[in-house]
């Protein structure tokens, strides 16, 4: 199915179970990031740790999640035959391990779309 915004807040829920301090998310304009669920779940209080950053609904150069997918897709996954999908899902699971632990990677992405630490 389908996220919904009350997926999304679901999602920020668990983010903050398991980060602890303010959070920046970045993410797209898309209409689950804007529903009511989100809005009654910030001005409950969750704002106070967490700051929401809207990307324009669709401009990949400016999304570092982009460069994540791409760095992905070619380079941690490149060349890789997958037989099922339990298996192209244990292999993507591995890669983002392995992206996890090359902060140049993700700072790079992060960098290329414009935002400076």
């Amino acid at each position: 199915r389908a996220y919904t915004s009350a997926d999304v807040v679901g999602f920020l829920k668990e983010l903050k179970r398991k980060i602890s301090g303010k959070l920046l998310i970045i993410w797209d304009g898309a209409p689950i990031h804007r529903g009511q669920p989100i809005k009654d779940y910030l001005s409950a209080g969750a704002a106070k740790s967490i700051h929401l950053e809207r990307l324009p609904g669709y401009a990949p150069e400016l999304n570092p999640d982009e460069g994540i997918w791409q760095h992905l897709k070619r380079v941690e996954l490149g060349n890789t035959v997958s037989k099922t999908l339990a298996e192209l899902s244990l292999r993507l699971e591995e890669a983002i391990r392995r992206v996890r632990r090359k902060r140049f990677v993700v700072k790079g992405c992060i960098a290329q779309a414009g935002f400076s630490l």
